[in-house]
């Protein structure tokens, strides 16, 4: 079983070999090296126009205006004041009593005289008596042979020695003379006015902001906006494989010296030079080249590798916006894996000698 696969796998390899061998270029000059290149794809600009905005309407505001103006405003309104007119005043001498005319009274003491009064102490009056009995009565009855008899009492009276007022108690006015002073006054001759006194009223000329014209709004119509875009039109399909004779140094790496700025992937406007003068003439002939940028052992691994990368692509970017089909670019970066001399990381070597492992080459490869 193991030969018949051996026997396969050798049957294979020689048929493969024969049809690349059929397939090189007929009538090969001696010394001239040659690469497949596949006939590219014919394109063509058209241009479009494309609306990218529609028209619309759009309201534009005015805002309102302002002017200014002087007003005179009252600040203070018109009052009166009044003003007070002083009482005129005189000295006069005024004459009193001081001490006022009476009288002291003298008493004489009442009278009197002896005399006397009889006073009825009991009034008259009467009784009923019983009479002594009759001698010659006969009955045993004591009150027999008696007659009752109805006798006044006479009153009965009491002198009593009394006094009598002769003259009662009398005063007599005996006069006494009063005295008389003076004092000065002071008379109102003319009482105390009032005058009134107008004060103007007060005014002041002030500036002021008013509205000249109000605020308004305006219907625009908006044109529409349209945008000419080209467009890449296929005239005629590429893909017809065919043999183009190249300089043989250009199938192996060819340094492009490219000065690039520490740490930096962006193209010089002196790389940009280089790059039209050294590979633009050998992409102009239909082949396809590959693009690979080293870098020093400066720096960490990661970071060198993404430089390489980035310095790689904007030289296929480049020659992209020059018009070469980027089906026959490619962008390798291999950062600080492929150095050209002993600079190592923890060798110590010149600037000169770093400067060799930063590069960017290109060489023409089968497409």
């Amino acid at each position: 079983m193991k030969n018949q696969l051996l026997f396969a796998g050798i049957l294979a390899l020689a048929s493969t070999t024969m049809s690349f061998a059929q397939d090189l270029p007929s009538n090969p000059e001696p010394g001239k090296c040659y690469v497949r290149c596949k006939t590219p794809e014919v394109w063509k600009n058209e241009e479009v126009k494309l609306e990218v905005s529609p028209a619309y309407k759009k309201i534009v505001t005015y805002p309102a205006t302002f002017k200014t103006v002087t007003e005179k405003v009252l600040v203070k309104e018109a009052s009166k004041r009044l003003e007070i007119v002083p009482a005129v005043w005189k000295n006069e001498t005024v004459s009193y009593t001081s001490k006022e005319d009476t009288y002291n009274l003298k008493a004489s003491p009442a009278s009197f005289a002896p005399d006397s009064e009889t006073i009825e102490t009991r009034p008259a009056s009467a009784r009923w008596e019983m009479s002594e009995k009759a001698p010659d009565c006969e009955s045993s009855d004591p009150n027999d042979c008696r007659y009752w008899c109805y006798k006044p009492v006479p009153a009965s009276y009491q002198t009593i020695k009394i006094t009598k007022l002769s003259n009662d108690a009398s005063t007599r006015k005996i006069p006494v003379s009063g005295a008389k002073k003076t004092y000065n006054k002071r008379v109102m001759v003319s009482p105390p006015t009032v005058k009134e006194i107008a004060i103007p009223a007060e005014y002041k000329t002030i500036t002021k902001t008013v509205v000249d014209t109000e605020a308004r709004q305006e219907e625009v119509t908006v044109p529409a906006k349209y945008k000419t875009i080209s467009k890449e039109v296929l005239v005629s399909k590429g893909g017809l494989t065919s043999w183009k004779e190249v300089e043989c140094k250009l199938v192996e790496n060819t340094p492009l010296p490219i000065n690039w700025n520490v740490g930096s992937a962006v193209l010089t406007s002196g790389a940009k030079k280089i790059i039209n003068a050294r590979l633009l003439p050998v992409l102009k002939g239909g082949v396809a080249v590959a693009i690979e940028s080293h870098t020093d052992s400066r720096g960490s691994k990661t970071s060198n590798q993404s430089l390489s990368e980035r310095r790689a692509r904007a030289v296929v970017n480049y020659l992209i916006s020059k018009g070469i089909n980027p089906s026959r670019l490619t962008a390798n970066g291999y950062g600080e894996n492929r150095l050209t001399n002993r600079c190592a990381d923890g060798v110590s070597c010149t600037e000169r000698e770093h400067s060799a492992n930063r590069r960017t080459t290109f060489r023409v490869i089968n497409q």
